[in-house]
């Protein structure tokens, strides 16, 4: 008879206040056959905090065993067992492992799951007062300063909020080379120890913010930064559109197509281009012979 794959599950757990914690997440933890924590002591609090035992197995799922570990867990769950991903704070997977896991899980066709919990980036992004309608979520940075320079600076013209990860020691040379990347007056909020007694956020521009950082600050740290601003046409005299205009052309560009490249380019009316190229070809044909 063929064995039934089991589910994994991937809860998530409080980022501070352990009455967050959901319903459910009570009921996954007495009934999975195996528990795998990112911290098993962090877990025998979780589970005192709730009142509940865990039911199965208890097995330690952290970045140093991850790799090892995932085999165990995927033949666990082929095997029918129903297991349970907890990490120290927020969902599996995001930032914390995870990832590993439910790759394999999906390749061997095995139901994955999710118990949704608090999330640090959505808190953070509903507290910061920046736009989020459109957001993306960077992780955490770089450790070294050239990378992590060179990190911002692919993201200087990302139009969304930015959503970051850091810790406390390293944030005030992150809010510097944020600084140094978007601009000193670009706008940010810092927000630290979420749901928890000390919970501060800190709004202001990015500038302002790395001085404030620099006396230090403890804590769990996710920053929020707004994203560039919306650049307004380009200023282009009606020599310069012409130009490229022609530089398409000469590159095999039908004057059509190079029209509305360069429109599109410097953010105008294919008209005001189109316009600009007829005169100077009107231009061209009344000049001196």
């Amino acid at each position: 008879m063929t064995q039934t794959p089991g589910t994994l599950v991937l809860a998530g757990t409080p980022i501070g206040d352990v009455a967050d914690a959901p319903p459910r997440l009570a009921e996954e933890l007495a009934g999975a056959d195996v528990v795998a924590a990112e911290d098993t002591r962090r877990l025998r609090r979780l589970t005192q905090a709730l009142g509940v035992t865990c039911g199965g197995r208890v097995v330690s799922y952290f970045e140093g065993n991850e790799s090892a570990r995932t085999p165990e867990l995927v033949e666990e769950l082929v095997g029918g067992a129903r297991v349970l991903l907890v990490t120290d704070a927020g969902m599996p997977s995001v930032s914390d492992p995870g990832y590993r896991l439910v790759a394999a899980a999906v390749e061997k066709d095995i139901r994955v799951t999710a118990v949704p919990g608090p999330s640090a980036v959505l808190t953070a992004l509903a507290l910061s007062g920046l736009p989020v309608d459109r957001f993306c979520f960077e992780g955490f940075l770089p450790r070294k300063a050239g990378e992590r320079l060179s990190r911002l600076r692919e993201v200087a013209e990302e139009r969304r909020t930015l959503v970051y990860f850091e810790a406390p020691h390293r944030l005030d040379d992150t809010l510097a080379a944020m600084a140094e990347a978007f601009g000193g007056d670009r706008r940010a909020a810092v927000c630290r120890e979420l749901t928890k007694t000390y919970e501060e956020v800190k709004r202001g521009g990015l500038g302002e913010l790395a001085a404030w950082a620099a006396e230090g600050v403890r804590g769990e740290i996710t920053v929020v930064v707004e994203g560039a601003p919306e650049r307004g046409p380009e200023e282009l005299d009606a020599a310069e559109l012409v130009r490229r205009v022609r530089v398409r052309e000469e590159a095999g560009e039908r004057r059509k197509e190079a029209i509305a490249a360069v429109a599109a380019e410097a953010g105008l009316p294919k008209r005001q281009v189109f316009d600009a190229v007829v005169a100077a070809k009107n231009a061209s044909a009344t000049g001196p012979s």
